[in-house]
Formats: C-alpha cells, structure tokens, sequence
C-alpha cells in the first residue's frame, strides 16, 4: 500500500484533478508585498486630483505614455489640461458635473494630447473620495489606453461601411435587373385602359414575376402575367427566357394555347434536371369597336384564375385550366374565350396577393384567399383598371410582413360608353 502523500516542500500540493495546485504559502509568495511599485507600474495610469482638478500625484505608467516628468505635471497642470480640445469641452460641460453630482463616473471615451502632441485615445473612470464626515477631498481617475480598442473600432466601422456600400450596390442591381424584366412602359390598346403594378418581396433578391401587354401586327394584342419558382439569379433567367419566349411565339402563331405548349417544351428542355418552371396566364385580346369592350382567348398554365369586374357591379373568376409549364413533358393546354363589355375591367395577379399572410385571411393557415379578394374586388366594381390596381396597391400594403413573396398587378379594362 503507498502511504499517503505529504505536504510538497515547494508549496505544491495535488489538485482534484492530480495535478499541482499553488498552497496558501506558495499564494503568498505571488502575493504583491511593493504597494508603491504596484501603483507606479500598474497597467493603467493613475492620477489622483483637487477638486478643481490640479494634478496631485501621477503615476509612472500614465508619464510614460503623455512623455511628460512628474515635476511638469504635479501642482502645476490640471488633468482637463491633458485632453484635447474636444475632450476639455466634454470634461467641462459633461464629465465634471456629472462626477458632481453622482461622485463616480465610469468608462468614459476622450483623447489625450501627449507632451508631443500626439492624439491618445482613452477610457476614464473616477470616483471622489470623502473625508471622514463625507465632505469631498480629492478626486481618483483611472485611465485604460483604448488605442487598440478605438483601431477595432474604426475597422469595424469600416467594414460595416464597406458592407452597407455592398448592400446598397446589390440593391441597385437587383432593382436594374428587376426593371428589365418588366415592360419600361406599359402600352394601352386603343380605346382601353391598362394599368400594373410590381411590388417585391425583397430588396436584395430578384423576384420570378412578370407581364406583359404588347400589340400584335392585326391589330390584335397579346398580354400575360406569370409566376416563376424562386428567387434570385436562377429565377431572373427563366423569367426572361418564359417572357420573351412567349412574345417570339405570339409572332409565329398568336394563339395561347400553342404559345403554352411552346413555352413548356423550351423550359423542360433547359431546366428539367432544375426543375424550374413557372405558373402564366396567357392571352390575345381583340377590341370590338363597334360596341366597344373587348374579347380574349385566354389559356392558363397552373396560373390563379382571372378576375372580371364588371359594369354592373358583379365580380366573377374566369375558369381556366392547366399545369404549371416547364413542369412536364408534351403538356396540352386548352383556349378559354372572356367578353368584357364596356365598363369591364380584367385582372390579372400573381398569387403573392393570395397567399399572403393576414389575420382576416380566409384560409385555414392564415392566408388572404381567392375568396377575401373575390370579396374585395365586390367592394370595387365597376372600376377602371387604374382604379382596381391602386386599390390593390394599397391592399398590398396593409399585409406588412405578411407578404412573403413577390406580386404583379395587370388590369386590362374597357372604358364605360359614359366615358
């Protein structure tokens, strides 16, 4: 058996750990026994001061950093004389008064002047000392040198300057490139009213909406409004391929359906490993100017149902049918005829409106619904399309963050004969 271990003659004794901790003799021998030497050298200056702030006494480490003797300094100096010009202001108006008033004040930032002139940042603490009847005597101030402090400062600055500068760059390339996937004007048949609106989701992310309303060489118009899968880069790319896909093939065979079809066979075959793809609603409007309105052959691919407001007042969803395009392979898509009469409006919209988030919404996750707006657009009809999309426009934002994705707005309207 070993006997047990006795006291280590260098003051060592075994830890919990088995290791070699310091004894109470070792402790003492850490211990600072030059109370003088402590303050002389302490890792922070020391300066003690009348109340009117005359310097008192100063320690070495203080003298060492200003450049200054102490013979320079005490009786003749006052430690507001030691700060910049900013800094005695500050002392004046701020720091001594509060000191006052409050007897301590801590970690205060200013600057002090060495002997040659040189700028040194600092951190101030001090604390009036009171006689033996509470009367104050003398005022104590430590001083933490804040140079590296101040350098980790600035370069954080700089760096959430350098980012903010980032930030604002990024949001104006995505504001450009957002812009080119939009019409920079939005045209009007004649004898129609047209109007839209774009509102993003996010700053810093090109959103997957778009629209279109362009003429057609018979007199004819074609127009669309889509919804691409993600955002970002990737989605900016299909909604451009999808917009100006639709438009080339509008020029080749102005029909709706054959336009669908040929938009779903070039994203599958650009992005079925991706799967990308996107929701539209595609039509050729005809104006009927002999009694005014309009009529258009519209197809849907996987797109929320148009809205109709009519003359009288009544709203109703246009049915269409479809799948979403680029999805599947070889998908057919059917024509759907709508007449509006004048004083009819037509409204497009992606499905950012329905599906947002409110507390009136109407589905059982909170979101607005096809019915709260059918409701809406009630609300509104008979109304032209500048007026149906401002009042979207400001639907849109009454939902706060509770619209989480992109929205685009297109109404498409025939002016009421008492226009």
């Amino acid at each position: 058996m070993t006997a047990p271990a006795g006291p280590d003659p260098h003051g060592q004794g075994p830890g919990d750990d088995g290791s070699a901790q310091p004894s109470e003799v070792g402790f003492s021998a850490l211990l600072e026994d030059d109370l003088e030497d402590l303050y002389e050298n302490a890792p922070c200056g020391q300066l003690s001061t009348l109340l009117d702030g005359t310097i008192a006494k100063i320690n070495g480490t203080l003298l060492a950093w200003l450049g200054y003797r102490s013979e320079e300094l005490v009786g003749r100096r006052r430690f507001s004389d030691l700060l910049t010009g900013g800094g005695r202001i500050y002392h004046e108006t701020h720091f001594a008064p509060m000191l006052a008033m409050r007897g301590e004040i801590g970690g205060v930032a200013l600057d002090l002047r060495t002997k040659d002139g040189v700028r040194m940042p600092v951190l101030v603490t001090s604390v009036v000392k009171g006689g033996s009847e509470g009367q104050p005597q003398l005022i104590r101030t430590a001083i933490f040198d804040a140079t590296m402090r101040r350098a980790y400062e600035r370069e954080l600055l700089n760096a959430r300057r350098a980012a903010e500068r980032e930030d604002e760059r990024l949001r104006h390339l995505v504001s450009k490139l957002q812009r080119s996937l939009l019409p920079a004007v939005l045209q009007t048949p004649p004898g129609m009213e047209s109007a839209a609106y774009y509102r993003a989701a996010s700053t810093d992310q090109v959103g997957g909406d778009f629209y279109d309303l362009f003429p057609l060489v018979d007199g004819r118009w074609g127009f669309f409004l889509g919804d691409v899968s993600g955002k970002g880069v990737e989605a900016a790319a299909v909604t451009a391929l999808a917009r100006y896909t639709l438009r080339a093939a509008t020029v080749y065979d102005p029909d709706p359906a054959a336009a669908l079809h040929n938009l779903n066979t070039v994203l599958w075959q650009e992005y079925r490993e991706d799967a990308r793809y996107c929701t539209v609603v595609f039509g050729i409007l005809t104006p009927t100017s002999t009694v005014g309105g309009f009529t258009a052959v519209i197809a849907s691919g996987g797109h929320p149902e148009p809205l109709l407001l009519r003359a009288d007042g009544s709203v109703h969803y246009h049915p269409t049918k479809g799948r979403i395009v680029g999805a599947f392979p070889n998908t057919r898509y059917t024509n759907t005829t709508l007449v509006a009469n004048p004083g009819d409006t037509l409204l497009l919209y992606s499905d950012g409106l329905t599906e947002a988030r409110t507390t009136g919404g109407e589905t059982a996750d909170g979101r607005y619904g096809a019915a709260a707006l059918a409701r809406f657009a009630g609300s509104l009809a008979p109304a032209t399309a500048a007026t149906a999309v401002m009042a979207v426009t400001e639907l849109l934002a009454t939902f706060g963050n509770g619209l989480t994705d992109d929205t685009a707005v297109l109404a498409i309207g025939a002016p009421s004969k008492r226009h």
